[in-house]
């Protein structure tokens, strides 16, 4: 698909035959990567089971990448699928978030901080 940017060619940090992993241009820490299927899919479920396999053997890689230049200590991963959760680009992409001691005054929760209340059905 030409008119998507992760369809045009990015300055890859790691790859293999069905995904590559690249700096975020928008990074929230320090090491941000984003992980994505070369083919065009829009969304995390709509990624043949092959290519989410090649993603995964990236994020292992990734993490070692990670880990040896950045030491961070600890990682959040995530997928925003659909824009009201918060997608921006129509092309998968694993977010792979280097997180540091320090980094937030407290992480507890991690990403449930997304949204400000409980938002369960009592």
């Amino acid at each position: 698909m030409t008119t998507c940017i992760f369809c045009q060619p990015q300055p890859y940090v790691l790859e293999n035959e069905l995904a590559a992993a690249f700096f975020d241009i928008h990074p929230v820490s320090r090491g941000h990567l984003l992980i994505i299927p070369k083919g065009h899919y829009p969304t995390y479920f709509d990624v043949p089971a092959a290519d989410l396999a090649a993603m995964q053997a990236l994020l292992v890689q990734a993490k070692a990448y990670l880990d040896d230049r950045y030491h961070p200590a600890g990682y959040n991963l995530g997928f925003n699928v659909g824009p009201v959760a918060g997608q921006t680009v129509m092309h998968c992409h694993l977010h792979v978030i280097p997180r540091y001691v320090g980094d937030v005054p407290d992480p507890t929760g991690g990403i449930r901080k997304m949204l400000p209340t409980d938002q369960s059905e009592k």
